[in-house]
């Protein structure tokens, strides 16, 4: 498995351990993780840390010329917000662990000129899965439901 993939199913199994929602998420540029973050909502009380933006903050403030060469890793498909983030800064690569459990906007975010791949990890599947069967409410309330 690709070791950034990894590296965002740590986060997302750091925030199960926290009590929230097992999502994770690394900003990698030139080959180095230069962000890491999970899905805080929960620990932190926070309407917007899905873990891509918790991932976004903790890399700080980048260059322009950064993001245009970074790839954003996340163990579930970006939904709206977080699409609309790595729209924003012009992150040109998109990976996502899984999209059976949720599809965010990927043919959008595709028509923008980002590339969206898919590694469709069972290990990322199983982990939602099984939160969502021990906690639906949180996982209605992060899909917004």
């Amino acid at each position: 498995m690709d070791r950034f993939l990894q590296a965002a199913i740590e986060e997302a199994k750091k925030g199960l351990a926290e009590g929230g929602i097992p999502i994770g998420s690394v900003l990698v540029i030139d080959g180095k993780i230069v962000g890491r973050g999970h899905n805080r909502r929960v620990q932190k009380g926070s309407p917007v840390l899905h873990a891509e933006m918790d991932c976004l903050e903790n890399a700080g403030r980048l260059k322009a010329t950064d993001y245009q060469k970074a790839t954003l890793y996340s163990t579930l498909s970006p939904c709206d917000m977080c699409s609309g983030a790595a729209l924003l800064y012009g992150i040109p690569r998109v990976v996502l662990g899984e999209n059976r459990t949720f599809k965010g906007p990927e043919e959008y975010v595709r028509s923008r000129g980002v590339e969206v791949v898919n590694a469709d990890s069972e290990e990322c599947y199983r982990l939602m899965q099984d939160f969502i069967a021990n906690s639906p409410e949180l996982w209605n309330e992060d899909i917004g439901e």
